[in-house]
């Protein structure tokens, strides 16, 4: 990512900012514990039409401007069914083709990497602010980000109790504001590395939050991401701490989810030893988009929040939205695949198809698994054991524990998602390391009988 020669830089640029008031940062882009009860989907006008709208730029005409973006529909869209729909927010310099693209690391970083896990289950947007920034003047830039889902969901079939926003530095604030101005269009939100740079329009109700930061940002203090934090933290009625951080130099990561929170509104707080980046790796002075942790805690975070079938469609937002957030349990997934599951799995086995897709690179990959149950029944706790091919490690994992990390592996349900009735598909995975062998595991058995892989 080649981020240090240009913390400097940026460094010089958050000065001016602070300075002139104005919003503004990031550079180049080189690169949980929370459970939900099931939400009704509410579907958006869009489900059952054929959209006109296709994959690739956008423009649209917002607050007298021409505003530009990137948008990204699944492979084989099904307009009766409703998505999850995700906005990723650039950088200060940056641009929505470098976030749609992934940038110098590909596509595994697409998204802030999340595009790769979803497995055509999700809906991406990525806007271009003015001026490669998201200074909001007088909301513009929440009033595109209205404009935006308006068009998007007029067009296409969106769940609206699963739109979510994440980016990072002058894109984290601007993640940080619609938190404060939308917080019933918004379900959840990720910050990383940022601070109060594109405003706090309300900011006085709750939205799940998720804070990521540096222990030692030189261009914006972690002292500024804790206090984004906390203001959620109050918001959703969390019990008041200081979380743990990692010690400079252990190049470690800390992940604290806070107890207390009203149901349905977990905050977590993800604090590393490191500098100003959306990437950091474990045991590395280095970034890298391809082995960063960041993605794979987001996604659960994300992913958490399950929905039922849908509704109605539902109006699409404008500036005073319209639907709130389902509530859900307050305890929020852990950090790693440690937490033992809540229910035990029923006795009875179950038909089940099982499709899994890995994503790889040199020495590391992603598999996720898209769990349905075929069977007539529900299944009320589940464990799915699969067995790793040679030279695989797990490292971390979401929606799911895993244990061992390697050979034969049980991989059991969390709280939140141990219920599949008939026709359900619950989605799970992990980051692995591996030593050549990046394939993906052939047989899946769930509570002991055999799944069809898909």
């Amino acid at each position: 990512m080649r981020q240090k020669s240009i913390f400097a830089a940026v460094a010089a640029a958050a000065l001016l900012v602070l300075a002139t008031g104005q919003a503004a940062l990031s550079d180049s882009l080189g690169a949980t514990k929370s459970s939900s009860a099931t939400a009704v989907a509410a579907a958006t006008a869009g489900c059952g039409k054929t959209p006109t709208l296709r994959s690739g730029s956008q423009t649209i005409t917002t607050s007298g401007k021409n505003r530009s973006w990137i948008l990204r529909i699944p492979d084989n869209y099904d307009n009766t069914r409703p998505y999850r729909l995700i906005i990723a927010y650039h950088w200060l310099n940056g641009t929505a083709q470098i976030v749609d693209s992934g940038g110098s690391d590909g596509a595994v970083w697409a998204y802030y990497g999340l595009k790769q896990l979803s497995n055509n289950s999700t809906i991406f947007i990525a806007p271009q602010g003015i001026n490669n920034g998201w200074g909001n003047s007088n909301g513009e830039d929440l009033t595109f980000t209205d404009d935006m889902l308006k068009l998007v969901e007029s067009n296409l079939c969106v769940d609206t109790t699963q739109r979510f926003a994440l980016g990072w530095s002058y894109g984290g604030s601007m993640s940080f504001a619609v938190a404060c101005a939308r917080p019933t269009v918004f379900r959840a939100v990720a910050v990383y590395s940022g601070a109060q740079l594109s405003g706090c329009n309300g900011g006085t109700q709750p939205v799940a939050y998720m804070g990521i930061h540096g222990t030692h940002d030189s261009v914006l203090n972690i002292s500024q991401g804790r206090a984004l934090r906390d203001r959620f933290v109050s918001n959703n009625g969390c019990t008041p701490q200081s979380p743990r951080e990692p010690a400079q130099g252990s190049l470690t990561h800390i992940i604290t989810a806070y107890s207390g929170c009203r149901a349905g509104y977990p905050v977590v707080w993800a604090a590393f030893d490191g500098d100003h980046t959306p990437s950091p790796n474990d045991g590395s002075t280095s970034t890298s988009g391809a082995r960063t942790w960041t993605t794979a805690e987001v996604w659960k975070f994300f992913t958490q929040f399950q929905s039922g079938p849908s509704q109605s469609p539902s109006a699409s937002p404008s500036q005073s939205p319209s639907q709130s957030p389902s509530q859900s349990p307050s305890q929020s997934p852990s950090q790693s695949p440690s937490q033992s599951p809540s229910q035990s799995p029923s006795s009875g086995p179950g038909a089940c198809r099982v499709t899994a897709t890995v994503n790889a690179w040199n020495n590391g990959l992603t598999e996720n698994l898209a769990i349905t149950n075929t069977g007539s029944s529900t299944v009320n706790g589940w464990s799915l054991v699969f067995t790793l091919p040679g030279g695989q490690t797990i490292t971390s994992g979401w929606n799911a524990t895993y244990s061992p990390t390697s050979g034969q592996v049980t991989a059991k349900n969390m709280s939140y998602n141990g219920t599949l009735a008939p026709g359900a598909t619950t989605e799970v995975g992990f980051q692995a390391t591996h030593t050549g062998n990046a394939g993906k595991p052939t047989s899946f058995t769930l509570n002991g009988s055999p799944c069809t892989v898909a």
